[in-house]
């Protein structure tokens, strides 16, 4: 694959421009360390502009039909998949992400961006009768949905493509406009996907593209009273979550999800599962499962088909993984496999044993192909240590018992449990999302577009 460098521009109000300072920043192949792309540095000039574009575009995107905006989705998915290849390529060269997870990444994105243009299409209100109360007999009420308005979408470098299409589509789905601003790791596949939206005919200013730093580029975007709804996906700066896990049983079926959970795309998800809580009675055997299990999981270049594991996705990333398996041994936990960096930004696959709860791993998100165990008695210690954590998006319990899977998913404090299953969320067909310091609303197709959407109620009095 030809590694050229992109000089991708920023998409406002149907133009590609470059940020008035004529900034840029570099983005770099994890693997290599190369630049091959470049984006503009947007200043809050820029973001201002853009928001402006959005904002006076709502009238336009009203006045589109469900009909049109679903014609338009469908337009956009069909050219995804003309540009299959070159949206994959450019997941694995910006992101690191391996050549078969960065192509089904790819067809799950345009899944859901299908899925949005058939939501478009099925956005409904509700009808009410007044004779449930004296006095309001004969009228009738209508509850209509319609667009928010101005909807901002912050993704991170974790699904480059996914996470920004679980954002964009029900957006213009429900009749929004959007101003996204992808990640700096890897902005490509947002901008490829913005002129497959431009070549759709969506019309200008609906969908608008920033780039460039967090703080430089984010505060304007969510501050801004023009904007109606922020839909962010946050970094580990900004409160995502611990994927927290109760092991019960079936030794086998867990240690392989638990290992696609914890190592695929290097432990770089939000709801990768760092912390293993696991029953005494069958720790040892289940420690000595995963040890082989880690190993099955080679790391080496990602555009090799063979490999399993890439690199992380910047030096910062691999520090913060670096220090928390450093505290974690310092405290007295057991370095099982791995535990060491390789060549920049490359982290072996990682087993920690013994973990307790002093260890900054035990709360911290690792955000790194790293599986921290932590023996308890029972499960009932396992949901009490769970729950102890502040955050709450996804958790996976593991038992051959139906009534202590239900009973545990009752209990557990996060958005979605899981049974006998790691974490994943596919192309958005059931709603997901954290609680407590994980996230506020919820994601998935259908229900981002009841989420981008308000009510109005219509009351008719019949005479």
């Amino acid at each position: 694959m030809e590694q050229r460098k992109n000089v991708y521009k920023m998409y406002v109000n149907g133009k590609w421009i470059d940020a008035r300072s004529a900034a840029v920043i570099e983005v770099l192949n994890p693997a290599t360390g190369e630049a091959v792309a470049e984006i503009p540095r947007a200043n809050s000039q820029d973001v201002h502009a853009a928001i402006e574009a959005a904002f006076y575009a709502k009238d336009t995107s009203k006045r589109l039909t469900a009909a049109e905006r679903s014609s338009i989705l469908e337009k956009v998915a069909h050219l995804m998949e003309q540009r299959e290849k070159e949206f994959t390529e450019r997941i694995v060269l910006e992101a690191g992400k391996p050549y078969e997870e960065s192509e089904s990444e790819v067809k799950a994105a345009i899944l859901r961006i299908r899925f949005a243009a058939e939501e478009a299409k099925d956005i409904r209100g509700e009808a009410f009768r007044g004779d449930m109360v004296t006095g309001t007999a004969k009228k009738v009420g209508m509850m209509l949905r319609y667009p928010l308005g101005v909807i901002v979408g912050i993704s991170p470098f974790n699904y480059p493509l996914n996470n920004p299409a679980s954002k964009i589509g029900p957006a213009i789905a429900a009749g929004n406009t959007v101003v996204f601003k992808p990640s700096s790791d890897d902005p490509g596949p947002v901008i490829l996907l913005a002129q497959c939206f431009e070549e759709a005919g969506l019309p200008a200013g609906i969908l608008n593209v920033v780039t460039g730093g967090g703080q430089e580029v984010g505060d304007e975007l969510v501050v801004n009273p023009r904007v109606n709804m922020v839909s962010f996906t946050g970094s580990t700066e900004v409160g995502r979550h611990i994927a927290e896990k109760a092991v019960f049983a079936k030794l086998d079926l867990s240690v392989k999800e638990v290992g696609k959970g914890a190592f695929k795309y290097a432990g770089q998800r939000c709801d990768a599962l760092s912390r293993i809580l696991v029953v005494e009675k069958v720790y040892d055997s289940f420690v000595t499962k995963m040890v082989d299990e880690a190993k099955n999981w080679s790391l080496g270049d990602p555009m090799d088909f063979q490999i399993k594991m890439g690199p992380l996705i910047n030096e910062k990333g691999i520090k913060k993984v670096e220090e928390l398996v450093q505290d974690a041994l310092s405290k007295g936990a057991t370095l099982h496999v791995g535990g060491k960096k390789r060549n920049g930004l490359f982290f072996e696959p990682t087993l920690l044993g013994n973990v307790t709860t002093q260890m900054r791993i035990a709360w911290e998100e690792t955000f790194g192909p790293v599986a921290a165990i932590l023996k308890v008695k029972d499960s009932t210690e396992a949901l009490e240590i769970a729950n102890r954590s502040e955050y709450g998006l996804d958790s996976a319990v593991f038992t051959q018992s139906l009534d202590r899977a239900l009973d545990a998913a009752l209990r557990l404090e996060t958005g979605t449990v899981q049974i006998n299953a790691a974490p994943s969320h596919g192309v958005g067909n059931f709603p997901f999302g954290g609680d407590e310091v994980s996230g506020l609303g919820r994601e998935g197709i259908k229900v981002s577009v009841e989420e981008m959407t308000s009510t109005k109620s219509i009351i008719f009095n019949q005479r």
